[in-house]
């Protein structure tokens, strides 16, 4: 407002909204220094120099990705956008989890994994798996024992158009372990969608949290580990592969 007034020759307006404007900037950089850091260390002077620079630009800069996201969609035709893929969970969601697998002998696909997995194919959506695997991290897997389960997955259920697994520990601050949306994004990445045009479909909160975080649809498929709380504020919940299927399916007409 403040530069189109001033181009307009309008003064008094662009003098108000300018003072307006720096007002509210001097008040966002405030709520973000007071909880941290520490203004009585050097290095926490400096952060807060840092944001004080930064203040300015994040408000212009949220405005263009609102704006950039409003052109993304209406280009994609509106909303709710076709699901282009749909990426599984693995263990408690494609198979029975076995801890710590490493055994493709012990790999054993939920009942309906196969023919849901295969309509997907055959609407021409694109199907993923995202899988923590932890025991890599901890040490009581290799990737060679995960590969080979993967491989008998894919014998059995598959083939998937892409594999993202997270090796890492809990406890070790990757980008990739659900809740983080890493593995998600770079599925997406792999299969050549957006992530806003995938499905996510996992058995327990990580899995609806990382779609979210992603900007993906989550679909949970409770078992006998999923908690009251994960099904509660889960946006979609199905009792089944096959339903949650469905319902990506006979969403939206699917464009060319």
């Amino acid at each position: 407002v403040a530069g189109a007034a001033a181009a307009a020759g309008r003064r008094r307006i662009g003098a108000v909204a300018l003072t307006l404007s720096l007002a509210l900037t001097v008040d966002f950089a405030a709520r973000r220094i007071a909880p941290g850091p520490d203004l009585r260390t050097a290095a926490g002077r400096a952060e807060a120099g840092d944001m004080l620079l930064t203040s300015p630009l994040i408000p212009a800069l949220a405005v263009g990705h609102r704006l950039r996201g409003r052109w993304r969609h209406r280009r994609a035709g509106g909303w709710p956008v076709p699901v282009r893929a749909v990426l599984f969970d693995r263990d408690g969601t494609l198979v029975h989890d076995v801890p710590y697998n490493g055994d493709p002998a012990l790999v054993t696909p939920v009942p309906d994994a196969g023919p849901a997995v295969d309509r997907l194919r055959r609407s021409a959506v694109r199907v993923a798996v995202v899988s923590n695997q932890s025991g890599v991290g901890r040490g009581r897997l290799t990737p060679a024992a995960v590969a080979a389960v993967n491989r008998r997955i894919d014998e059995l259920v598959g083939p998937f158009d892409t594999w993202r697994i997270c090796p890492h520990a809990p406890d070790a601050g990757c980008r990739c372990r659900k809740p983080e949306p890493g593995l998600i994004l770079d599925a997406a990445r792999d299969l050549g969608v957006a992530p806003f045009e995938c499905a996510v479909v996992g058995d327990i909160g990580a899995d609806v949290d990382a779609a979210i975080a992603a900007g993906a649809r989550p679909y949970l498929v409770p078992t006998g580990v999923t908690r009251a709380d994960e099904i509660s504020r889960a946006p979609a919940v199905a009792d089944s592969l096959t339903a949650a299927v469905d319902r990506i399916v006979t969403g939206p007409t699917r464009r060319p």
